[in-house]
């Protein structure tokens, strides 16, 4: 039974065309996938069909769920709807909870703001509906607050959240995108287990076709504010009619060729680090306690090497990263950057600091809006000690927009005037600009769609060949840290449990926990094994 139908969708924001005749179908007890690049309109057709629609956006079609006209209902008919006949799964959990409430009170609210049941009954649901989604009463009273929770167990909060009332039609917009791989697989079998427990239809809005391959029935390609290719998912990856399809496919298996590395030479070494972070008191004249993040980690990582660090959230990667940087004091080990203590005492040390750049996951959030291109990118000139002026900066910042494949005319620009994928090569600008022996890339790519993520892995590759680029690449995306790195490290609760060289650690890993991690990975399907089990 047909449970939602967009028939020849059109949207547009002051006559400037968004949608494009944009048609599918969702049934009960199916899920459907909606994939494509930043911009093609995946998340604009998510929000009409729950009537989140910007103001003033023309819409013409139909949109009809349970076969009510959505287009046509008033605001008021809509709050009825959402959350009770169709519920929402946000890209970022922590954005979509409420910091000061407590978990019980914010899944209870869906509840009770349909009053469809009494304040004791809605808590008794939240409770039963966090149980469902993994989060039990022991280890997770329903008095928790967001910011006591991790990524994945936030993420879980909001799915409770949106199937409080059991609503026929979920849709989740990105929801694994910023989670690590074991997490995610859970998110994933979690969503699928909801579908086939409350017969509920599922529209899923992603841009991995990997997850696409093993979560959906079906699938429907968008480019541009259309549709491009639909069909069911094993034929659709099979036969690929579009060559857009064609294109997100090979962006997801994109690998590229690193340069041999230079003959070992170290550069940084890490040695018994141990990183405690001290807890609240439990009784009033009782000792504080401690929990350590690090516990004693060791490793060199070789000039020109390009080492890779994986583990789950928590694990204590960006605690390690912190750490390196000189930005997190330390109890116990010792940090060097080329012989050279990276602290003095608890002080991160200003001529070592300096050889130094990192490049974040979110450019956006790590720059100034208000600021130019040409002032962002030479934040780092604060460490040198005779930062360059006039033409000679002028020279600098020309060449390092340059490398990046970007134009020396984008040094007056505004950071909000350029692409996601643009605002991480401005990132990667930032940190060559000083010519660092050593850059730390935290997740830099795991926000990005695939074909910006190869654009961005590809522009890796020609700075390698181009430098003696050295860095630590640390990520939750095996796919990425398997085709950009020669070593690899891999950490669990604070402890590195296995190294070597990438391809021998992913392809026959030695400890449990890292052949864990590999099979939680979701894996594109071969497309020549596909073509042989469909029928002709």
């Amino acid at each position: 039974m047909t449970l939602l139908s967009v028939e020849n969708l059109s949207l547009a924001i002051h006559k400037t065309p968004i949608l494009h005749g944009v048609s599918l179908t969702v049934d009960a007890g199916e899920i459907v996938a909606v994939t494509g690049e930043s911009g093609s309109g995946k998340s604009m057709t998510a929000l009409s069909v729950i009537g989140l629609l910007p103001d003033r956006m023309e819409a013409k079609g139909a949109i009809r769920l349970d076969g009510q006209d959505m287009l046509a209902l008033p605001e008021r008919n809509l709050c009825a709807l959402r959350g009770n006949a169709v519920g929402m799964v946000f890209q970022e959990p922590m954005t979509a909870l409420n910091p000061v409430r407590t978990i019980g009170d914010q899944v209870a609210e869906t509840i009770l703001v349909h009053k469809a049941m009494p304040p004791e009954q809605a808590r008794a649901r939240a409770r039963e509906v966090l149980d469902r989604v993994g989060l039990p009463e022991e280890r997770f009273p329903l008095t928790r607050y967001p910011h006591e929770l991790s990524g994945g167990q936030r993420q879980r909060v909001v799915i409770a959240m949106a199937i409080a009332l059991r609503p026929k039609l979920l849709i989740a917009d990105e929801p694994t995108t910023a989670l690590d791989v074991t997490t995610q697989a859970q998110i994933l079998e979690l969503l699928k287990g909801l579908v086939a427990e409350f017969g509920m239809g599922l529209l899923m809005i992603t841009h991995d076709l990997a997850v696409v391959a093993d979560l959906a029935d079906r699938i429907v390609v968008m480019r541009h504010g259309e549709v491009v290719e639909t069909g069911a998912t094993r034929q659709v990856l099979a036969h690929m009619r579009h060559p857009y399809t064609r294109a997100l496919f090979a962006a997801s298996a994109h690998r590229v060729i690193l340069p041999p590395a230079p003959p070992p030479e170290p550069l940084l070494r890490v040695e018994n680090v141990v990183r405690d972070y001290r807890l609240p008191r439990t009784k009033l004249f009782a000792p504080p306690g401690h929990f350590r993040a690090v516990k004693g980690v060791s490793f060199t990582l070789n000039r020109g090497e390009r080492l890779g660090l994986v583990g789950e959230s928590g694990c204590g990667k960006s605690t390690l990263t912190r750490a390196i940087l000189g930005l997190e004091p330390i109890q116990g080990g010792t940090i060097t950057l080329d012989g050279d203590p990276v602290l003095s005492g608890n002080t991160p040390r200003r001529e070592v600091r300096r050889k130094m750049q990192v490049v974040f996951q979110d450019p956006f959030g790590s720059f100034n809006p208000r600021h130019r291109v040409d002032r962002l990118i030479t934040e780092p000139f604060h460490l040198l000690d005779t930062p360059p002026t006039g033409s000679e900066r002028t020279r600098a910042i020309d060449k390092a927009l340059t490398d990046v494949g970007l134009s020396p005319a984008d040094a007056g620009k505004f950071i909000h005037e350029f692409s996601g994928g643009q605002r991480q090569r401005i990132a990667i600008a930032r940190a060559l600009i000083t010519r660092p022996q050593l850059i730390l890339f935290d997740e830099a790519v795991s926000a990005l769609d695939v074909s910006v993520r190869a654009q961005i892995l590809d522009l890796l590759a020609d700075l390698c060949k181009a430098y003696v680029l050295t860095y630590l690449f640390i990520s939750h995306d095996l796919s990425v840290v398997r085709t950009i790195t020669d070593r690899v490290l891999v950490m669990k609760s604070g402890e590195i449990v296995e190294q070597g060289e990438t391809e021998a650690v992913f392809s026959s890993p030695q400890h449990p926990y890292t052949q864990s991690l590999i099979d939680a990975a979701p894996v594109l399907p071969d497309r020549e094994a596909l073509l042989a089990e469909l029928p002709a």
